[in-house]
């Protein structure tokens, strides 16, 4: 007689959403504009929506596994790149800015109007990070010019598409 070893499904259904979610983020960030020393990508748009849809822990783990697989090798990050490099390169600021973000989005609940103020906020908080990073590289005037003041129109885009889609899944009980 077979017998079958106990699991842990809620366990089990997290891990793998995260998961799913990670190879979503990694999707997002291959499309991109090839802007230079940041480029131009859908993945903060796509952490506020894992982070929105799956709450903060949801949305810290996806990007959590995102990381791990691109610092293992997987071609996860903007362009196809790959490896612990890029978690000390140019763009690591902005990368960390992805966890605290999600976790972030994952708070926004309520009318459209705290979910938007909770969305931006969010997606503001990968700029923290970044450009600071980002300034060990450039100067902080080069930073703040080409890695945030020129993803401002974008950011404000990005983040009501986020919104849009996280009332359309509310609306539809997605969520």
């Amino acid at each position: 007689m077979f017998t079958t070893l106990p699991t842990n499904r809620p366990l089990l259904r997290f891990a793998g959403l995260a998961l799913l979610g990670s190879w979503l983020l990694a999707a997002s960030a291959q499309i991109a504009l090839p802007l230079w020393p940041v480029p131009a990508t859908m993945q903060s748009a796509m952490v506020l929506v894992l982070g929105a849809l799956g709450g903060p822990a949801m949305g810290g783990a996806s990007v959590a596994a995102y990381l791990a697989q691109g610092a293992a090798g997987l071609p996860f990050f903007a362009g196809g790149a790959a490896g612990p490099a890029v978690l000390v390169g140019p763009t690591a600021g902005y990368l960390l800015g992805f966890a605290l973000a999600a976790w972030v989005a994952g708070f926004a609940r309520g009318n459209v109007w705290r979910q938007g103020a909770v969305l931006l906020a969010a997606h503001l908080l990968i700029f923290a990070p970044g450009v600071l990073w980002l300034s060990g590289f450039v100067g902080l005037d080069r930073a703040m010019q080409a890695g945030f003041v020129v993803f401002l129109p974008g950011t404000l885009i990005k983040t009501a598409a986020a919104l849009v889609i996280l009332k359309l899944a509310i609306e539809r009980k997605a969520v």
